[in-house]
C-alpha cells in the first residue's frame, strides 16, 4: 500500500506490519516519528532502535521482531539507513509479514530512485506493507502540510501569505515551519496573518539563510561558511535544518559526481549548475565515501543517541564541503 504524509499520520494508532519511510523532507520524516513514538509510548508498545550498516544488521532486526521481553506484549523496531535486505532478508521480511501480526518494523530511509523502488524489496512492501513517500511536489501539497502546521500553532495566514512564505523558503517546509513559529510569537494577538506581517518577521531576521549558507559551500569559500554558521546558530537555526542543508548538498554532489550529464534531473536548479561543477573540480571523490558516516553521526548526536557535540560535527562537514580538513 503506497500512502502519502497526511494519509499516513492518521493512520499511525493502528500501523502494524512493515512500514517505510523515504525521502528527503525532514519536517515531514520528524513528524512522523514523533507520532509514532507518541503512539508507541500511549499503547505502552515497546521500543528498539537499529541502525542499519551492513547487511547482515537485518539479521538482527529480524531476530528481535520475533522476540518479546518478558514485559512485553508488542513491540516497535525502528530502523535507520540505507542499506535495503538481500535476497534471505527479503524471505524473513515475508515471513514476518505472514506470520507476526502484532509488531511494528519501521523503516526510515533517504530519498530512493526510480530503481531502487521497483527493487524486490519494494514490491513486497507495496503488496503487503505501508509505503509513505516523503515528498510534496506540489504547491497545494506543501500548503495542505503547512496548514495542518500553522493549526497546530493556532495561526492562520491570509491567502496571498502562503505563496509568499513558499516563495520566501524555495519549497523548504521545515524552514517554512520554523518561520511560521517565528511569525507566531512576533505577532501573538493577530488573528490572521498576512504577507506584512511575514515580511516585517522575517526580514528582520534573515541576514543570513541556510541558503546563503549551501552557496558559500558550494563556492568553497570556507571563512564566509563559519561566518553564515555561527550566525544561524547564534540565532537559533535548528540543528535538524543545518544538517538537512547540508546533507542535501553533499548528496547531490554525489550524484552529480556519478551522474554529469544529469544536473537538472537530480533537482540542481539550472543557474546552479555550474557552481556544483566548479565544486565537484575542487573536491576530491575519494572524500565522499566518508560523509554518509559522517552524516549518521551528525544525526545521532542532534538526537541525543551518542557523546559528540553536534556544533562541532556540523563544522566539521562545513569544512570537508569546503575542502578543508579540520583534524588529522
Amino acid at each position: 500500500m503506497k500512502l502519502d504524509y497526511l494519509q499516513a499520520l492518521k493512520r499511525i494508532p493502528e500501523a502494524r506490519g512493515a512500514w517505510v519511510l523515504h525521502g528527503q523532507e525532514p519536517l515531514l520524516e520528524q513528524n512522523l516519528l514523533d507520532a509514532f513514538r507518541k503512539s508507541w509510548h500511549e499503547q505502552n508498545i515497546e521500543r528498539q532502535r537499529y541502525d542499519i550498516s551492513n547487511v547482515s544488521d537485518w539479521k538482527t532486526v529480524f531476530n528481535a521482531l520475533n522476540s518479546l521481553s518478558l514485559f512485553s506484549t508488542q513491540l516497535a523496531i525502528e530502523v535507520h539507513g540505507n542499506i535495503k535486505p538481500d535476497a534471505n532478508g527479503i524471505k524473513l521480511l515475508t515471513q514476518y509479514l505472514q506470520h507476526n501480526e502484532q509488531n511494528l518494523l519501521l523503516i526510515v530511509m533517504p530519498k530512493q530512485d526510480s530503481s531502487s523502488l521497483k527493487s524486490g524489496f519494494f514490491k513486497v512492501i507495496d503488496a503487503n506493507g505501508v509505503n509513505v513517500n516523503l515528498t510534496a511536489h506540489y504547491p497545494q501539497d506543501r500548503q495542505r502540510i503547512l496548514a495542518v502546521e500553522a493549526e497546530k500553532l493556532g495561526i492562520e495566514l491570509a491567502n496571498n501569505a502562503w505563496q509568499w512564505l513558499e516563495q520566501h523558503h524555495e519549497h523548504n517546509l521545515l524552514a517554512a515551519k520554523n518561520s511560521l513559529m517565528r511569525v507566531r510569537d512576533t505577532f501573538p494577538d493577530l488573528a490572521q496573518i498576512g504577507i506584512e506581517q511575514l515580511f516585517a518577521c522575517l526580514q528582520d531576521q534573515s541576514r543570513y539563510s541556510t541558503f546563503d549558507l549551501s552557496d558559500a559551500l558550494l563556492e568553497g569559500n570556507f571563512a564566509q561558511a563559519v561566518k553564515i554558521y555561527q550566525y544561524l546558530l547564534a540565532s537559533g537555526e535548528p540543528m535538524s535544518l543545518l544538517l538537512w542543508s547540508i546533507s542535501k548538498e553533499m548528496r547531490l554532489l554525489m550524484q552529480l559526481f556519478e551522474q554529469p550529464q544529469n544536473a537538472l534531473q537530480l533537482g540542481i536548479w539550472k543557474t546552479k549548475v555550474s557552481l556544483y561543477q566548479q565544486a565537484l573540480r575542487r573536491l576530491n571523490p575519494k572524500q565522499f565515501l566518508t560523509w554518509p558516516t559522517l552524516l549518521l553521526r551528525i544525526d545521532a548526536s542532534i538526537k541525543g543517541l551518542s557523546q559528540e557535540n553536534p556544533e562541532q560535527l556540523i563544522l566539521q562537514a562545513i569544512a570537508m564541503l569546503c575542502g578543508r580538513q579540520l583534524f588529522h
